[in-house]
């Protein structure tokens, strides 16, 4: 007979089948919020932005988008998206928890893939990072890759206009946090929410299944942590 522990790494995620979409413009605080608010969960970030950043240094291109620079900084761009994509699907091909790092401007794109995840088992949530457009205009003007005023003002409104949508959409596991001035007095009750959220039994037939499946399938008799 094997034990918990020599299950497969799917298996053995204390995540398995949580998905967390992050979402907030350019300048709302979005990498220090995930860092304190999820920091020690283990859930496996998504984020394409990272590799951009290195793939930008790599080709000696400004982190600061100049102009100039655009076509050969839109390579880098599909590039990195290309890799984030491929260590998504490895995550998803194994169930682990996840957060899935973005603005939250593109309302259809992110339901449509938040979708996708509960038909193959997971419980989707989202973290939303709001700030003032003000807020958001002088942190972004700070970032070693800071984004043109314009582009970060309609990011912005963009972003806002959807938070109906999301409210909508993730219902109880829509969790807004406020990060205008952001202090541990903030942070600290949301880290207990998306903890408390975290420990929520999976109750999908289809996660389920899956999960027997595995289980059957490598001769395990001991099911993970919740189930």
């Amino acid at each position: 007979m094997k034990y918990f522990t020599e299950l497969q790494e799917g298996l053995n995620d204390p995540n398995i089948f949580k998905a967390f979409f992050l979402a907030g413009g350019p300048g709302s605080g979005k990498s220090y919020v995930v860092r304190k608010t999820t920091g020690g969960t283990g859930l496996q970030i998504v984020n394409s932005d990272d590799a951009f950043e290195r793939y930008l240094k790599i080709a000696g291109l400004s982190q600061k988008m100049p102009e100039d620079e655009t076509t050969e900084r839109e390579v880098e761009r599909k590039r990195a998206k290309r890799v984030t994509k491929a260590r998504e699907g490895g995550y998803v091909e194994g169930r682990l928890g996840i957060i899935v790092d973005g603005t939250g401007k593109d309302y259809d794109k992110i339901a449509d893939q938040s979708i996708k995840l509960r038909q193959l088992g997971y419980d989707t949530h989202m973290i939303f990072v709001n700030t003032s457009l003000d807020t958001a205009l002088e942190r972004n003007a700070k970032r070693d890759r800071s984004v043109p005023e314009s582009i970060a003002v309609k990011s912005w409104k963009d972003v806002q206009s959807n938070i109906g949508k999301f409210s909508q959409h993730f219902r109880q596991n829509f969790v807004v946090v406020d990060n205008n001035d952001a202090t541990e007095d903030v942070m600290t009750p949301v880290f207990k929410q998306i903890k408390g959220l975290l420990r929520k039994k999976v109750t999908s037939p289809i996660a389920k299944q899956w999960v027997m499946q595995q289980m059957k399938d490598r001769g395990i008799t001991k099911a993970p942590k919740g189930f």
